[in-house]
């Protein structure tokens, strides 16, 4: 049945696409959005308004020249009605309003409603706090006393990036993805009536399953070289693989998701009841499960959500022997396993007994 179900899946072009080129340019994307800026390359585009001139607003302005990150739209301040006019616009991120009094007054910071809790008007906005505090501080003839600085450390290399974290947790959601759409052929031989055609033969469903589902898992690895190769080649990223951690966390969660299509082709009487309930599965994973974001940032209400989910400890597990290279001692990593072949187990086994327990007849 392995057999039979690899010369199908060579003769399915399709297959091939959904599995292999549309993980490829998936991937590509999010790493061009998420994770092809680095902080180096970050600019906030500006523009100052000087109402009075003054001792105190040239200071401000200056030390604003010497922030590597704000880009001034033009060298000299500028009228406000024109500054408000290029951030509607959005021709700059912001525009900062000096007081118009020497000794006290606000500072104004003026951005457009749509990026008002984007990360360049927080960023812009931080910026600006501290050039305050430090001109407060100044006014009072006080010397700050403590200093804050900020050391990056990890479980792994000193090379790591957040291209690495984003390269894995993409991994780890193609290989879902590639098993939880993958079983949709079954949906379709059932349309075509070749399932009841199997179904009058000595075959055995759970065996055909399970080959279907190591089929799947071949496929996996093919993912993972390929989308591995594009992530270090073309990203930079960095790979320190722990094989053996590596090994266990993709059979282990290779055969969970293509148990859970397993099971959705089960209930499926059309192709698309099976695509409806794989992209809701595959939707919902993907943005709680940190593929893209730690866990940690997400609201609590949602972190004992993300906890259940069996992408998440996937992702874990394929971070822990992709980029960390870390063992198997570790009680956490287990405890991930565990769950995933929790899922899957109750995946395969309620789908293996409704094929079991449907009439020949319902199969078509």
């Amino acid at each position: 049945m392995f057999a039979a179900q690899v010369k199908m899946m060579f003769r399915e072009k399709q297959v091939w696409f959904w599995n292999i080129f549309f993980p490829v340019i998936l991937m590509v994307i999010f790493m061009v959005i998420f994770g092809g800026g680095s902080s180096d390359s970050f600019k906030a585009k500006i523009a100052v308004v000087d109402p009075q001139p003054n001792a105190t607003s040239a200071s401000l302005i200056e030390q604003m020249r010497q922030i590597p990150v704000l880009e001034f739209k033009e060298a000299e301040p500028v009228a406000e009605e024109l500054g408000t006019e290029w951030v509607e616009e959005q021709d700059i991120d912001a525009l900062i309003v000096l007081p118009a009094s020497e000794g006290a007054g606000a500072i104004r910071l003026i951005v457009n409603k749509e990026d008002e809790r984007g990360v360049t008007t927080q960023a812009v906005a931080g910026i600006l706090d501290k050039l305050i505090q430090q001109a407060n501080l100044a006014a009072a003839g006080a010397t700050p006393s403590i200093n804050m600085t900020m050391e990056a450390v990890s479980t792994g290399a000193d090379d790591l990036s957040y291209a690495d974290f984003l390269l894995t947790g993409m991994i780890g959601l193609s290989v879902a993805q590639g098993g939880l759409f993958g079983m949709v052929e079954l949906v379709d031989m059932r349309r075509r009536g070749l399932m009841t055609r199997l179904r009058m033969t000595p075959a055995n469903m759970t065996l055909y399953g399970m080959a279907g589902m190591l089929v799947k898992l071949m496929l996996g690895i093919i993912q993972i070289i390929i989308l591995s190769l594009i992530g270090v080649f073309g990203f930079g990223a960095n790979l320190h693989i722990n094989v053996f951690s590596l090994a266990i966390a993709f059979i282990a969660g290779g055969l969970v998701f293509s148990a859970m299509g397993y099971l959705f082709s089960s209930f499926s009487k059309t192709i698309e009841a099976y695509m409806g309930m794989a992209n809701i599965v595959s939707m919902l994973m993907m943005f709680l499960s940190g593929v893209f974001i730690p866990l940690e940032t997400m609201p609590d209400w949602l972190q004992p959500v993300a906890q259940v989910l069996p992408l998440t400890y996937f992702v874990d597990g394929m971070r822990d022997g992709l980029i960390y290279a870390s063992g198997v001692a570790s009680g956490a990593f287990w405890i991930g396993i565990g769950i995933m072949a929790l899922w899957g187990v109750v995946s395969f086994l309620v789908g293996a007994q409704v094929y079991k327990t449907k009439s020949i007849s319902a199969t078509r």
